[in-house]
């Protein structure tokens, strides 16, 4: 049961990687689409996505976080990825533009490495 749960966690992490890359794609090649190629604004900048997106994050973030410090007893991963998901949420607060941009990836960038570093904690 234990290498079951372990497993789980492990796979959430990796979901946190790829979910944290994909949201940081889509924030950049949003802002080129409908910046440059006035592309897709209605569908790449409806709130509902990065509402929906930050709900997982933090989903998947609460989860396989607190059971890494369940597992390996150190917080920092749980803390940059709380400071990751901060960042993310004053993105969506901020309206869309550069500092959404800015503030999406930067929260990203820390979610994911929470992710990878909560991997090598429980190594």
């Amino acid at each position: 049961m234990r290498h079951a749960l372990l497993s789980i966690r492990d796979r959430l992490d990796r979901m946190g990687v790829v979910l944290s890359a994909l949201c940081a794609v889509h924030c950049v090649l949003g802002i080129v689409f409908v910046s440059v190629l006035g592309l897709g604004g209605r569908f790449l900048l409806d709130p509902r996505i990065h509402q929906i997106g930050l709900a997982l994050a933090v989903l998947v973030g609460l989860v396989s976080l607190g059971f890494g410090v369940l597992r390996h007893g150190r917080l920092g991963p749980l803390a940059i990825g709380a400071i990751g998901l901060g960042l993310m949420a004053s993105a969506i607060l901020s309206g869309h533009g550069l500092a959404e941009t800015v503030l999406t990836v930067a929260g990203v960038a820390l979610v994911a490495t929470a992710h990878i570093r909560n991997l090598h904690r429980a190594a």
